[in-house]
């Protein structure tokens, strides 16, 4: 993925350094040229510099006469998923994201990304890891490599994927080296801050404690997840069906190797020869209003579950989005095995 400023050319600039910027920009030849303020004032394109050159231009003339001003952009602060995916249908590829003040902080390439979904995400990285003893005896289990990449490192590409550009992580357990590895490795068109737990605060009390997220919807992870779900996918089931938490499910087969009798007073009622059954699990993701992380109680050991019984109790509504992709919770030596093969076949 590129860094989005390449895209960014001073409106100082002159004719030569915009064909040279998109010459590099190859494919995504599109030049967003700003002020000192990094505030966009337009686009340029090969096809417009051929435009003001049949128009009668010079190739002395100020950079400013070619640019096309008010090229479609996203607010940063009130865009929609909705929005999101016309551009995209309407072959709009690159685009660029300003704050309140117009600046430019992001560019989108959906030929590099799926969607940029308005959403923060929280990546709950303050466990112990206990079950992988000794691996993290030293190292938190998020830094443990899957093939080429950390743990944690697969979890932010694939929401950067989808156009996460918000990022929290929780600390805990080693956390100085999750967060020495993230300032270390730069965060690519990305704001990554963190939240400290000082004490174990669950599964997901530690998100209580951020108090400055920038959208209204909110995505929560485990950090030791490996998956290849479809985050669009996710976000439109839940605004589809209104709800105030989702939660991703993964399906779990129960074999019966024997009939199963119904039964009633000792009589049997019906039987089913050797069935199956198939039950859901919570997959350690979820989707949440902003409004439900009030519900949870502040600087207290709390978890998922409990907030979704909170959810239950007061008749808001939770549903279920079953996971139809790979989705492996490394948990155990067994699970870890398993990912450093699996990794040489997905592509996340």
């Amino acid at each position: 993925m590129r860094d989005f400023k390449e895209y960014l050319l001073h409106e100082s600039s002159n004719l030569h350094d915009a064909l040279k910027r998109l010459d590099y920009l190859a494919e995504d030849a599109i030049i967003f040229v700003v002020d000192d303020d990094q505030a966009l004032r337009g686009s340029l394109t090969d096809g417009d510099i051929r435009r003001g050159l049949i128009q009668g231009l010079k190739l002395d003339s100020p950079l400013m006469e070619f640019v096309v001003a008010e090229p479609k952009f996203i607010d940063k602060s009130q865009y929609t998923l909705s929005e999101i995916i016309s551009y995209r249908k309407n072959d709009l590829r690159v685009i660029p994201v300003l704050d309140a003040d117009r600046k430019v902080v992001n560019v989108i390439n959906f030929r590099e990304q799926n969607s940029y979904l308005p959403l923060d995400a929280v990546i709950m990285a303050g466990g112990k890891g206990t079950r992988l003893m000794p691996l993290t005896e030293k190292i938190p289990k998020p830094l443990l490599k899957v093939g080429d990449q950390c743990i944690i490192d697969h979890n932010v590409n694939r929401l950067r994927k989808f156009g996460v550009d918000d990022f929290w992580i929780s600390l805990g357990h080693f956390g100085d080296q999750i967060r020495e590895h993230f300032l270390n490795k730069g965060n690519l068109n990305s704001r990554v801050n963190f939240v400290l737990e000082d004490k174990p605060l669950g599964t997901i009390g530690a998100v209580r404690e951020i108090d400055n997220f920038q959208h209204e919807y909110i995505l929560i992870t485990n950090s030791d997840i490996l998956t290849t779900l479809d985050y669009e996918e996710f976000f439109l089931d839940f605004l589809e069906k209104e709800a105030d938490m989702s939660v991703v499910t993964i399906p779990y087969r129960v074999n019966i190797p024997y009939a199963v009798m119904e039964t009633a007073n000792h009589h049997v009622i019906s039987f089913k020869e050797k069935p199956s059954y198939t039950y859901y699990s919570n997959g350690g993701i979820y989707l949440v209003k902003k409004a439900v992380l009030d519900l949870i109680p502040g600087n207290t050991f709390f978890n998922s579950t409990d907030l979704m019984q909170k959810v239950l109790d007061l008749d808001k509504k939770l549903i279920s989005f079953p996971n139809r992709n790979y989705w492996l919770d490394i948990g155990k030596h067994e699970d870890y095995r398993k990912a450093q093969e699996d990794i040489k076949h997905l592509v996340l």
